[in-house]
């Protein structure tokens, strides 16, 4: 049976675990105050090209979304984000549990507009009873989004102004960061968004780490006592060493980027085939997420042999289905989904 149901079917990379392994022959202090985090930051800020940015590793996606959302949104607003977005939809409403609304916009495969954005909060400010409602406090955007497209460098820029333009930071879900930043196509590099976000995340476990996020801060704008709050979401892992080891394997001599990339390569030449057989993709997007639209028996077909991932309804008859490729992803994997095509 193939499996192209998620990018986070394999345990982790091999360099990460012999560095895991290896790390597991020392004695480490605790909660991220060790050596192998403090390199593994190093790494992360010279990648940024932010040497003051502070760095700060979580477990998950989910996690990390909630820690961040809920320490720089004001305790009376809720975060903006689209309808299709990870908090909106697929995190069992972790944000409201931490006490913040989720605003939701509509989406444009996966993605916000800032002219919509801007909209949305100058309808706010006008309404004269604004008082009496939940203030937008933060902006919430993913890189690649839900959809596997992505933003370019100008249109994150643009829902950079509007956000700072009505106080609020804008925080970028990076759980597939490394996917987005070496599909083709793409104008954003890690330093573009280092300096565009006031604060994002560096996805590991989808991009071949056992598990774990990096949390990057680039503005001095840490919030206060932070490591107090991320222990009070239950988000403070004793063995912080084990997410430092890993962090500093994936950033050492480009391999986060690396693995990124065959992921994409795996995935055009999916794309393609696709296409060339006559299949329907639901959205042109250039990363390591497909969408194709299938009817019942062709999803049943393909599933006697492929586990494919369910997206959503698109009509009475028709499925949007996932293929997703990984970081692990191999060519003849590829081969045979393709002659199952």
């Amino acid at each position: 049976m193939l499996s192209f149901e998620n990018d986070y079917s394999r345990a982790a990379h091999p360099a990460v675990l012999d560095a895991v392994t290896r790390a597991n022959e020392h004695l480490y202090s605790g909660y991220g105050t060790d050596e192998l985090t403090g390199q593994a930051k190093a790494k992360i800020r010279e990648a940024c090209g932010a040497p003051d940015a502070d760095v700060w590793f979580l477990v998950g996606g989910t996690q990390a979304n909630q820690v961040v959302i809920d320490t720089i949104t004001p305790a009376y607003a809720g975060v903006v984000t689209v309808s299709s977005g990870h908090p909106n939809v697929h995190e069992a409403g972790a944000i409201e549990f931490a006490g913040h609304k989720v605003l939701a916009l509509p989406h444009h495969n996966g993605k916000m507009d800032a002219a919509e954005l801007d909209e949305f909060c100058r309808t706010f400010y006008a309404d004269a009873n604004h008082e009496h409602m939940v203030f937008p406090g933060s902006v919430y955007v993913s890189q690649s989004t839900e959809y596997g497209t992505i933003y370019s460098k100008a249109e994150l820029e643009a829902i950079a102004e509007v956000a700072h333009r009505y106080d609020m930071p804008l925080f970028v879900d990076g759980a597939r960061l490394g996917y987005a930043l070496t599909a083709t196509g793409g104008d954003m590099t890690l330093e573009d968004l280092a300096r565009i976000a006031d604060v994002f995340y560096i996805g590991g476990t989808k991009v071949g780490a056992l598990f774990g996020e990096a949390v990057v801060f680039t503005k001095n704008n840490t919030p206060k006592h932070f490591v107090t709050r991320i222990k009070q979401h239950g988000a403070l892992l004793a063995k912080g060493f084990v997410l430092g080891a890993q962090f500093d394997a994936l950033f050492t001599d480009g391999l986060y980027f690396a693995i990124a990339r065959n992921a994409n390569e795996a995935a055009d030449r999916i794309r393609e085939a696709l296409k060339a057989k006559g299949y329907t993709l639901t959205f042109d997007a250039p990363t390591n997420q497909i969408f194709v639209t299938l009817d019942r028996p062709t999803i049943e077909r393909l599933e006697q042999h492929i586990r494919l991932g369910f997206m959503e309804k698109a009509d009475d008859t028709h499925t949007v289905m996932r293929i997703c490729t990984s970081w692990a992803t191999t060519a003849d994997e590829v081969d045979q989904l393709i002659a199952l095509l």
